[in-house]
């Protein structure tokens, strides 16, 4: 069978091969269709030297794109002759996914003979890269969305902030680049949090954010390859980069660095302080503006609630509004976040551990931490999105060999075997199957620090 990933939906292999050549053109039959036959012609420069012509004049021996109303949004058929190449979409998008599959069965300048009908399985096709605890350029960004378009994925989860740096230019509060976006040294090696004299340190500053133009080039690059991006601004915990800038939005008020190493601090926003959704509601405000996404990442993962047990501000709101425990505490502060995504028109997504304390059925849930958590949310009546890291996270080991391990990085093992078993409906009834929304795979980035690290530790398990 021909080597097109995801595997399409069915597949049948002509006789011969098509030639392609400088002289090829794309033709469209729509002006709709121009920009997804550009980026084609352009990804494809590296086999010629320079792109394809792409032309409204009918052809022979041309790359022939149309729209067809009886296929669905994201459906497309592609044929392939000695003689031509037809790709037909229910949407731009389709067409695109169509050239994508063409592009995976370039070998040199031959393409085999073959009718490929194909649509996908999931609305939500998703991959997270982590630009917070390293961060990338914003033409490494764009590769990284290269990745995905060839794939068809379809969303680009972007998580901007952590305890070791915040990513984002927030105009309104200058000081979370200017101060939290830098830390002073980074650990040396895998760090060792059950003895800090163990572990050394580079002595180099690091930095570096995305500017709001940053941020609209991305998001617009992402859009002409029909890519959604989820910003992610993780709270109420790993907000060491705002705390370190702005103090007084912590319990303690005082003492907060940018940490040079990896975990999960203590120190966390303060829930019982309005300054702090204050400033949550106008970070948010900014967010939106450069975001046009439907559902906004607010984390909501790995928040201690040691900080709130001996804060009288928390207490205080406890006690006011009948809470239980910490636990309903956090679960008040995504009721309140959420809402007033809901007041802008947004939804809230978040990970598996927003459900501790309650949370409503309209807020979306990534099931990172097991499968199951994301099957009971399901069952509940929530959507979901399936990521656990026995089957999902790309930057555990690629062998079980310790001698062949990455140079440093987590020592789990996540082999390809393992990344197929994942099954999103396992223990659903079918009833059931509508509130799995989809899958994503998540580059965490602790022991990442370059682009070419990503790329390794992505592919091809993201394939």
């Amino acid at each position: 069978m021909p080597a097109i990933i995801p595997r399409p939906t069915s597949v049948e292999e002509g006789h011969g091969t098509f030639v392609i050549t400088t002289a090829t053109p794309v033709v469209v039959s729509s002006e709709e269709l121009h920009t997804v036959a550009e980026i084609f012609a352009t990804d494809i420069t590296p086999l010629f030297g320079s792109p394809l012509t792409v032309t409204r004049i009918p052809s022979r021996r041309a790359i022939s794109l149309y729209l067809a109303s009886e296929l669905g949004e994201e459906e497309y058929t592609l044929s392939v002759t000695r003689r031509d190449i037809v790709v037909t979409g229910g949407s731009s998008r389709a067409v695109l996914y169509g050239l994508q599959s063409l592009r995976q069965l370039i070998d040199r300048n031959r393409i085999p003979a073959v009718e490929v009908h194909d649509k996908p399985w999931f609305t939500y096709r998703g991959a997270m890269l982590d630009a917070a605890r390293h961060f990338f350029p914003a033409a490494d960004v764009k590769k990284f969305i290269d990745i995905l378009a060839l794939h068809k994925l379809n969303v680009f989860h972007w998580h901007l902030s952590e305890d070791q740096g915040w990513r984002i230019e927030i105009k309104r509060y200058p000081r979370l680049t200017q101060i939290g976006s830098i830390r002073k040294e980074t650990v040396i090696g895998r760090y060792d949090k059950s003895d800090e004299s163990r572990n050394r340190y580079d002595g180099k500053p690091y930095g570096g954010f995305y500017t709001q133009g940053d941020i609209r080039c991305i998001v617009a690059y992402a859009a002409e390859r029909y890519i959604e991006v989820i910003p992610e601004i993780d709270m109420p915990g790993h907000m060491l980069g705002a705390l370190a800038a702005y103090p007084e939005l912590g319990c303690r008020g005082e003492g907060y660095e940018v940490w040079t190493h990896w975990g999960i601090s203590k120190d966390v926003l303060c829930a019982g302080k309005e300054t702090t959704f204050e400033f949550v509601e106008n970070v948010l405000g900014e967010v939106l503006g450069l975001f046009p996404s439907k559902l906004i990442h607010v984390g909501g993962d790995e928040c201690p609630k040691d900080r709130w047990k001996e804060c009288p501000a928390c207490q205080k709101r406890i006690r006011q509004e009948g809470l239980a425990n910490e636990e309903q505490l956090q679960s008040y502060f995504m009721h309140r976040v959420e809402k007033w995504l809901h007041d802008h028109g947004r939804e809230l997504i978040g990970w598996d551990e927003i459900m501790q304390g309650g949370i409503s059925k309209s807020a979306v849930i990534m099931a990172w931490t097991d499968q199951f958590r994301g099957t009971d949310a399901a069952k509940k009546g929530n959507r979901v999105i399936m990521t656990p890291k026995w089957n999902c996270y790309l930057d555990y080991a690629q062998t079980s060999h310790p001698e062949k391990l990455e140079p440093i990085g987590p020592t789990r093992y996540l082999s390809m075997r393992q990344v197929y078993r994942l099954d999103p409906y396992d223990r659903l009834k079918p009833a059931e199957y509508k509130n799995i929304l989809g899958i994503q795979g998540n580059v965490w980035t602790e022991y990442i620090a370059d682009f070419g690290h990503v790329q390794r530790m992505t592919l091809p398990r993201m394939a």
